[in-house]
């Protein structure tokens, strides 16, 4: 056998024998959030937030506008 192989086969079984609890993956998340959210704020320039805001801005308010003129079709 493969010494591939047989390293793949060994770290296959040792994933399976201790499943990832939900509280884990939750604090995993959470986590990356932390650290994503601020790097990406960082990166985006000051255009291309404020295009980000104007699209968040304008699918706010279609709702508003939906709900008020009874155009919605179902409960969101």
């Amino acid at each position: 056998m493969d010494l591939n192989v047989r390293a793949f086969r060994t770290v296959q079984a040792a994933l399976e024998d201790q499943p990832i609890s939900e509280d884990h993956k939750k604090s995993a998340s959470r986590r990356g959030g932390l650290v994503g959210g601020p790097a990406r704020a960082a990166s985006l320039t000051a255009a291309r937030r404020k295009e980000i805001a104007k699209k968040a801005s304008t699918s706010r308010w279609k709702k508003n506008r939906d709900v008020l003129e009874g155009n919605v079709t179902n409960a969101e």
